[in-house]
């Protein structure tokens, strides 16, 4: 059977073989087996640990007779009989003698609802082999594409010398590097967490799957809406810095808002492309594309002053000598500091799709490679990137960097290649944006179709102007990128990347802890033991390992401080903003880098 991941998945376009009730011989059963439903709060913890151990111990058995089928020249170079035939036909070996450790028995036959029978040998709903190697077909991934994808996925460097001219050389290093620190911290708490709850019965797709499993169904739709809400603005960000750049482009001849306008159309002519099925070599360009401007713009700053134009219609510096400090800068209040370590919030920033990059990946334990070296990478580059520029334009250092350059033909070259780098990353944000809005509200809420139907493309057609339209009102509306950008990392990305992994870590070891000698899941019976319940178990979980579940609680309530800190100085950044220290103004005509 072709496997195909759920909507919201980034590989490939379909539905989910997991949770349909039609299979490619085109025939309907009446419904799904009970335990497929990945959502039922009737499925307790240790149900869940249950089938993840035995699938990670699937995965294992399947790598290592991958691994050992032969080492002729076609699989270490595989083309499109290589490799990809070999693994087709290990699937199907490994399902058939391994179909004892998967889930349940299978239902009896029953005639689909569409009148046609099921032929004989069919059960209802999907078969175990067909769940297992639908699942398995579907993970291609690797922890190289996933590296791609992670430094794809921020908003790029171009943000760090901004964030050193609020904070100064001291404070900009040390929290930076803090910061990167406690950013690895987190994904590493969420890839143990997958690692442990994530199965072939009960595949974890997203943030607010893991959230689920841990707090419960309200916390899990907290986290959707908080998820939606902080792609929603990211693409706002991304039409704010692309209209600025148009803006450069035209010397300021065109309208601001009209030049918002053209990126948002573009943006949704490009959404109407629901799969992103080779997005990790697109992520891969992406990457160069980047770097390409990162060096282009510090060996054009060494050698050029800084546009002060833009300096004084962005942050309202008037031209003078160049000042750098190696504390906190003299004419940066608090607030502002505290935008300016927001910055360093967004450039670690990735954390809110891990799971859907681990979700797509063929060996999902690897993970952490991908992601270490994608934070090692952007702390490295984004510092000395940040540092450089900072050295070379002090205060007036402007965000998008690259916007700073005074020298017309170089600070057009620039903007033309982030005009595209930002396309891309236009392309990820609001396709995955919408497909979240579209899984929780119209699929799940209001119970609306697959998204692979007739009815779901139409849906499909129908969202993509409206998600982008409300993208640009707020673009649009508060022209900051510096502080509308610093207001979504507080609100929102700050929370996926340091406040809720601590959480969710602190509630899963409490649960995993508390767990005594023969208590768990009894595949025979389908039931849960358990010993005990409420406070005296809560205890005993809390107890074992008190030290790192004390330090864990501690981590989330600095984050949430801090949280509470950039939201403040964000607002009181945005109304100050309006009160003439920018140029621009909401749905106004003048550009914020063009005096």
């Amino acid at each position: 059977m072709a496997g195909v991941v759920p909507p919201a998945g980034l590989a490939l376009d379909g539905g989910d073989p997991r949770t349909s009730n039609v299979l490619d011989d085109g025939i309907e059963r009446t419904g799904p087996s009970e335990h497929r439903n990945t959502h039922d709060p009737s499925i307790m913890f240790e149900e869940y640990m249950y089938y993840a151990k035995i699938t990670r111990e699937q995965e294992a058995q399947y790598e290592k007779g991958v691994e050992t089928k032969g080492h002729s020249l076609k699989q270490i170079f595989p083309g499109k009989h290589g490799s990809e035939r070999q693994e087709d036909s290990s699937r199907t070996e490994f399902a058939s003698t391994n179909k004892e450790t998967l889930t349940p028995p299978e239902k009896e036959v029953t005639p689909g609802q569409n009148g046609k029978s099921s032929p004989p040998g069919y059960t209802l709903g999907v078969s175990d082999d067909e769940w297992t190697n639908a699942s398995r077909a579907g993970r291609t991934a690797t922890w190289g594409a996933v590296f791609y994808l992670i430094t794809t996925d921020i908003l790029g460097p171009f943000s760090v010398p901004w964030a050193m001219s609020r904070m100064g050389y001291g404070p900009g290093i040390v929290l930076y590097t803090i910061f990167g620190l406690l950013a690895a911290y987190g994904g590493w708490m969420l890839w143990r967490m997958y690692l442990k709850l994530d199965s072939n019965q009960y595949p974890l797709r997203s943030y607010g799957d893991i959230v689920f499993r841990v707090y419960g169904t309200y916390s899990r739709y907290a986290v959707n809406i908080l998820q939606s809400i902080q792609l929603l603005f990211n693409v706002g960000v991304i039409i704010i810095a692309n209209g600025q750049s148009l803006s450069q482009m035209s010397k300021g001849k065109v309208c601001f808002s009209v030049l918002c306008i053209i990126w948002t159309i573009i943006g949704a002519l490009l959404g109407q492309v629901r799969t992103l099925k080779r997005f990790g070599w697109i992520a891969h360009a992406a990457i160069w594309l980047n770097l390409i401007t990162l060096f282009t713009t510090m060996g054009v700053v060494a050698h050029s002053a800084p546009n002060f134009g833009a300096a004084m219609s962005q942050n309202g510096i008037p031209a003078g000598p160049i000042m750098r400090t190696g504390g906190s800068p003299a004419g940066v209040d608090f607030e502002g500091q505290v935008v300016g370590l927001m910055q360093a919030v967004y450039s670690y920033g990735g954390s809110m799709i891990f799971v859907e990059f681990m979700a797509e990946m063929r060996r999902p334990w690897d993970f952490w490679k991908g992601m270490l070296s994608a934070q090692l990478v952007i702390y490295t580059i984004y510092l000395m990137f940040g540092l450089f520029v900072y050295s070379f334009q002090g205060q007036f250092t402007i965000n998008p960097a690259n916007q700073g350059i005074s020298i017309f033909s170089w600070q057009t070259a620039t903007n033309a290649l982030g005009l595209v780098s930002s396309l891309i990353a236009a392309a990820l944000y609001g396709n995955i944006g919408i497909k979240v809005v579209y899984q929780n509200i119209f699929k799940e809420m209001l119970n609306g179709p697959e998204l692979t139907t007739r009815k779901g493309k139409i849906l499909w057609v129908a969202m993509v102007p409206v998600y982008w339209a409300f993208a640009f009102i707020i673009a649009s509306a508060i022209p900051q990128i510096s502080n509308i950008s610093g207001l979504v990392a507080a609100a929102c990305i700050l929370q996926f990347t340091y406040t809720f992994p601590p959480l969710l870590m602190l509630g899963f070891e409490i649960k995993q802890h508390a767990m005594l000698e023969g208590e768990g899941y009894n595949p025979v019976t389908k039931q849960v033991t358990r010993h005990d319940s409420g406070m005296r178990r809560w205890t005993r979980g809390m107890k074992h390992q008190w030290y790192l579940k004390l330090f864990n609680f501690i981590f989330f309530l600095g984050a949430a401080v801090t949280a509470v800190l950039g939201i403040f100085s964000s607002i009181k950044g945005i109304i100050a903003g309006f009160e003439g220290q920018a140029a621009a103004t909401a749905f106004g005509c003048q550009s914020p880098v063009i005096g």
